[in-house]
């Protein structure tokens, strides 16, 4: 009975630890960290260490890393008068108390798994950056946001700014990538100027609540910057909430296929495509979405508005593309087509209809959902 009992225990265990899934769209046949032996870092220096180290590696967390209790840092000599969030335009303040921790994020090398084990895997304070031509990253099961301040929040997230060579997979922290990202003092998602090349976001929950917000409503601005120079970037399955936007934003050299997405309740926009971006929609839903893209449009957008116009697909994807759906929001009907030849030959990741996104998406995207 009692070896029964310690069997058991170690399947759960192994179970906690393991990759669910695979990576669909640009980022299919990620590995990560591998077969490599789980390691549970116990402290924040372990974990820094385990995560820009040479080796492949599966980085299971299991409580909260980062800072737990903010650093204060006074900033009065280098700001010199700011707004502040909240308060009437009229307001200045000469004195702000930052919280020092977020200001440099945890490195993360190649080859590695970072899984967040059932709901407490957390990063608190702190961001994740992939630089140096970091590839081959999956993380899941991750809680990443930042302590509040009564001054401003921390800068966190997750920072993708530089090259690499082979696919990201960010799912369950709000990067399949499954993860969950709040209170984050800017963006949510990075993917810097230079190339990021293969990454595929899916079921993750963006939730952009926040006590410090730029439009001065609770609504978060800063989301999804997608802005590489020569980026695929899949975003499937993802619950964008309570933003006011760059949900996301596209530009630079990008090409994105935004697919069964549920982006509900924004004070402003979803979708701002500047030059350089290019963006294929289909099976999202939008639902309370005032603005669902900016005007005007710098990039290029086939936003699959109907049945008809969605047979273009059928030549570069193979199938006909989903309608999107919308309730309460915007118009979203753009029909650019000359950039749908980038995804010939491409892993395009596949598309339920919309009518099943609205009820999915909230009850699987997120930490600890898959």
């Amino acid at each position: 009975m009692r070896c029964t009992a310690l069997f058991a225990a170690l399947a759960s265990h192994a179970a906690a630890v393991s990759v669910s899934g695979a990576a669909e769209g640009f980022a299919k046949g990620i590995t990560g960290g591998g077969s490599a032996t789980a390691v549970y870092p116990s402290t924040n220096a372990e974990l820094i260490t385990y995560l820009k180290d040479s080796s492949p590696r599966v980085i299971v967390l299991s409580k909260t890393f980062g800072s737990p209790t903010p650093r204060a840092l006074d900033r009065a000599a280098s700001l010199p008068s700011t707004r502040v969030t909240g308060a009437p335009t009229t307001s200045r303040v000469r004195h702000l108390l930052l919280d020092n921790a977020g200001m440099l994020g945890m490195t993360v090398a190649s080859d590695k798994t970072i899984i967040g084990e059932g709901s407490s895997g957390v990063i608190k304070g702190k961001r994740l950056r992939f630089v140096s031509g970091a590839s081959n990253i999956i993380i899941q099961y991750l809680s990443e946001t930042s302590p509040s301040r009564i001054s401003t929040p921390n800068k966190s997230g997750v920072e993708m700014p530089s090259p690499s060579t082979t696919p990201t997979w960010c799912g369950l922290i709000t990067l399949r990538m499954k993860t969950y990202t709040a209170r984050i003092g800017r963006q949510h998602i990075v993917l810097g100027t230079d190339a990021s090349k293969r990454v595929t976001i899916s079921n993750s929950y963006i939730n952009g609540k926040t006590d410090y917000s730029v439009t001065c409503d609770g609504y978060h601005y800063w989301g999804i910057y997608l802005a590489g120079s020569s980026d695929l970037v899949t975003m499937k399955g993802n619950y964008i909430y309570h933003t006011s936007g760059r949900s996301p934003k596209v530009q630079g050299n990008t090409l994105l296929h935004a697919v069964n997405n549920y982006c509900y309740d924004s004070s402003g926009r979803s979708f701002e495509i500047g030059s350089g971006g290019y963006i294929l929609a289909e099976g999202n839903v939008f639902q309370n979405i005032p603005t669902v893209v900016e005007s005007p449009i710098e990039g290029q957008l086939f936003s699959s508005p109907s049945t008809s116009a969605n047979q273009v697909c059928s030549t570069y994807l193979g199938r006909v593309c989903q309608v999107n759906g919308s309730g309460s929001s915007g118009t979203f009907s753009q029909v650019d087509t000359a950039f749908l030849t980038n995804l010939s030959g491409k892993n395009i990741a596949s598309a339920s209809a919309y009518s099943v996104v609205q009820l999915s998406v909230p009850s699987n995207a997120g930490q600890g959902k898959l």
